[in-house]
């Protein structure tokens, strides 16, 4: 079954990519997302103190995780697995 991830799925994915360190064009394949997405949760995590912009040259940028935001990583994990049926399927 196809079904569209919700916000905080695609705010897990982006924050486990860029637990090392990651481009915005690498985040944006990996958590398989568009150009406009990627803009508006960025600009989300960043804002919130998720994610840092982390400049390693002109014009490279990289976004590492903040110790706040590996805590977010955390509790989201968390809550998806409380909220698992035991039978395995998801709601």
């Amino acid at each position: 079954m196809n079904r569209r991830r919700s916000n905080i799925e695609i705010i897990a994915d982006m924050l486990r990519v860029g637990e090392n360190g990651a481009g915005k064009t690498e985040i944006m394949y990996s958590a398989n997302m568009s150009y406009a997405q990627i803009q508006k949760y960025l600009a989300f995590l960043l804002s919130h103190g998720f994610i840092n912009k982390v400049e390693v040259g002109n014009p490279i940028v990289t976004y590492q995780v903040t110790e706040k935001g590996i805590e977010l990583l955390r509790n989201i994990d968390n809550i998806t697995e409380v909220l698992e049926f035991r039978d395995g399927n998801e709601m």
